[in-house]
């Protein structure tokens, strides 16, 4: 077997379920929310946007809200001014270029304010069932430590290594799996290596210091 398949049949049984944790209802809370969870987790984001989407729930009414009214709903989140400048512009350019609906091409994902290709990737994933890998800090360390990828890669470089990895089919549950393998067992800090079914082929050298305790 190789080690691609051994990871993800890991995967699969250690978070059969894995999904999105950002809540959300249509397409543009998706979009929002992803947009608020740079650089913060998903469990702030969680806490800001009912009220933020009950305020502003279409994108008309997102981008004539005043920017200091949508700074209020997100101002615990981690570059909140940036954050509720971009909602306001994306909420124009949905309105303007695309009668208000989120687009479901790449290109017209990536023109949108505030929206890069790790954003794009997750809306194309799980809004419209297009296969993608989106890579965030989760997925960047996994991918690191079980030597899917370069501690210098880029998270373009990892993305395209993990697709040359995997089969299409699998890449939206896999970038939730690997994201929960991240989040909740190959923490940054304190990995659960002593617990890990898959240290065997973790080449982190803390996994060696935590064998040797």
């Amino acid at each position: 077997m190789s080690d691609s398949n051994q990871i993800r049949l890991v995967l699969e049984t250690m978070f059969p379920d894995a999904h999105v944790e950002l809540h959300h209802t249509n397409h543009f809370e998706l979009l929002v929310s992803v947009v608020l969870s740079a650089q913060t987790t998903d469990i702030s984001v969680n806490r800001v946007t009912p009220a933020l989407f009950k305020a502003f729930p279409t994108p008309e009414q997102m981008m004539n809200a005043e920017i200091k009214a949508i700074e209020s709903h997100i101002k615990t989140l981690g570059l909140f001014h940036n954050k509720a400048k971009h909602l306001k512009d994306l909420s124009r350019q949905l309105v303007e270029r695309h009668q208000g609906i989120v687009p479901s091409d790449r290109a017209s994902l990536e023109a949108l304010s505030g929206v890069g290709r790790k954003t794009a990737n997750v809306v194309l994933s799980n809004a419209f069932g297009i296969p993608a890998l989106a890579v965030d800090t989760h997925v960047q360390r996994v991918s690191v430590r079980l030597g899917l990828a370069n501690s210098k890669d880029d998270v373009l470089t990892i993305e395209q290594k993990l697709m040359d990895h995997f089969p299409e089919h699998t890449w939206t549950k896999l970038h939730h799996q690997l994201i929960f393998f991240g989040r909740y067992h190959c923490l940054a800090k304190q990995p659960k290596c002593e617990h890990c079914p898959l240290f065997e082929l973790c080449i982190d050298p803390i996994k060696h210091q935590k064998r040797n305790l």
